[in-house]
């Protein structure tokens, strides 16, 4: 940080601490604390008032892009600790010694008031991925899902999965399996699988009552090579929906219910499923810390076709962040046929998630 840059804060600390203690409401707190950096409008102060160069990651408040989309715990790492806390520039100085719990509260309200378009989700709606479980929140994530047998046949399945938001509320996705087995004593067998192209928009989204709705259609395309299992062999095209729901203390419920459609059923059934999640999400310093979210999903499905049952699968699982900006994560789990012993096997499952709008990779580490 450069004299300049110093200057103006301790300039603004001394100017804050006077004017904090008349502050009663998060307008207040804001032009008292922030406005000197971030402008009266959220939009940032000139240069010349600031008295330094902003960072590429100064935040502009009333483009809802960047402010509806973040949780409160997100925002409230930053005001509480400053910066570096979420791998940001040590020019945002930390107001924990200056302001209480409840004004930084107060103060974020305000803030989230810049963005004047409703239709944006509110971030605390973003709840964490499950492994399985498609959820309700539109995202910006390229995906590494892994999933390995644990038991039967040696085989290994590896999907790159790519989510772009469009606008508010709508979200293109892309995913393409890899798959590897050993059937019997024979060598390995590998190739990709079928592509699978999607949709999904959010239809219901209300922060007062922490719901989160939204639905989606998708179509897997015969890419892979269906006589050595490496997909259908013929086009599937299916419609979900998925919701979400905020609980007391961090908890989360998650759901989605939807149905397989095939071209030609002579080949492949019908087929209907409906997943939930339940999970909780812990983090040290008040919420402040990183992000351990551990998670059990319940998993069902039926092909349509006499004779047919449904299957049963339960998924224990345990999320953590792994950035200081939490746009790195990891969840482990393990997948564990409740009936049907015999063609489905135990499946360890793993994935790495990076959040493409947080930042490059290798940002926000330190």
């Amino acid at each position: 940080m450069n004299g300049h840059a110093l200057k103006a804060l301790f300039g603004l600390s001394l100017s804050a601490a006077a004017l904090t203690a008349q502050a009663t409401n998060g307008g207040q707190i804001f032009r008292a604390n922030c406005a000197a950096c971030h402008g009266a409008d959220g939009r940032g102060a000139p240069d010349s008032a600031r008295g330094f160069e902003p960072p590429p990651t100064f935040p502009d408040f009333t483009d809802c892009v960047a402010t509806a989309r973040e949780p409160g715990r997100f925002w409230s790492a930053i005001v509480h600790n400053g910066g570096p806390a979420r791998g940001f520039s040590e020019i945002m100085p930390s107001f924990r010694e200056a302001l209480s719990s409840e004004q930084i509260a107060q103060v974020l309200d305000y803030v989230r008031g810049f963005c004047r378009e409703p239709a944006w989700p509110h971030g605390d709606l973003n709840f964490p991925r499950a492994l399985v479980t498609e959820k309700a929140f539109p995202e910006d994530e390229m995906v590494m899902d892994f999933a390995v047998n644990a038991e039967g046949g040696a085989g290994v399945t590896d999907k790159l999965v790519y989510e772009k938001r469009l606008g508010a509320r709508g979200q293109l996705d892309f995913s393409l399996p890899f798959r590897f087995q050993r059937p019997g004593s024979a060598g390995w067998l590998g190739g990709v699988g079928d592509l699978v192209t999607g949709y999904k928009r959010v239809v219901l989204a209300n922060s007062r009552s922490g719901s989160i709705l939204s639905l989606a259609g998708e179509a897997a395309w015969p890419t892979g090579n269906s006589s050595r299992g490496m997909g259908k062999g013929v086009t599937v095209f299916e419609s979900f929906a998925s919701f979400g729901q905020k609980l007391p203390k961090a908890g989360f419920l998650q759901a989605q219910t939807g149905v397989e459609l095939p071209t030609h059923t002579d080949e492949v059934n019908r087929a209907v499923f409906w997943r939930t999640v339940l999970g909780k999400s812990f983090a040290p310093d008040g919420g402040r810390g990183r992000l351990w979210s551990p998670m059990v999903e319940l998993l069902a499905d039926r092909e349509l076709a006499a004779g047919e049952r449904v299957n049963w699968d339960v998924v224990p699982q345990f999320q953590v962040t792994l950035s200081r900006r939490q746009h790195i994560r990891a969840n482990i789990g393990i997948k564990l046929p409740v009936n049907d012993f015999g063609p489905r096997s135990t499946q360890i499952l793993f994935y790495l998630l990076w959040d493409t709008f947080d930042g490059r990779i290798l940002d926000g580490w330190k």
